[in-house]
């Protein structure tokens, strides 16, 4: 027989238990933009070298998306879609999916992102084709 205290397994839990994973993930992000906006990657020798562009001379979907977000956590709009417009979109992204998952957390109900197929090959197309397009002579614009 159980203790007389012991929580039931099927127990909803609290608001504060709800939210500590969208909150933990915030605190991770914002740590993480936190020391990208103090240790500017515009400074050689602060970062990796992105091993793609390195070996091949290619930009690759996430070069510059480290000085985007430098620029972004200063508040430089311009420069974060001139270093890198898909993250600059990303960021937005996950801060409007952060906030759904905080509504959704605190109201009991669980998150469940199921987007169609189609949604999810257009976003692969366009980032294929952003790579592509900052790879080529007249892409010059796209480079980080």
């Amino acid at each position: 027989m159980p203790p007389v205290n012991a929580p039931s397994p099927h127990a909803v839990p609290g608001r504060a238990a709800r939210l500590a994973a969208p909150a933990g993930l915030l605190a991770a992000v914002t740590a993480a933009f936190a020391y990208v906006a103090a240790v500017d990657p515009n400074e050689p020798g602060h970062y990796p070298v992105c091993p793609l562009l390195r070996l091949t001379g290619l930009y690759c979907p996430g070069c510059g998306g480290l000085r985007s977000a430098h620029a972004v956590a200063h508040g430089d709009l311009a420069a974060a879609l001139q270093a890198n417009a898909p993250a600059v979109l990303g960021y937005a992204a996950f801060a409007v999916l952060w906030t759904v998952w905080v509504v959704h957390a605190a109201r009991g109900r669980p998150l469940r992102l199921d987007p169609p197929p189609a949604v999810l090959w257009t976003a692969g197309t366009l980032l294929l084709a952003f790579t592509v397009l900052r790879n080529t002579p007249f892409g010059g614009w796209l480079h980080p």
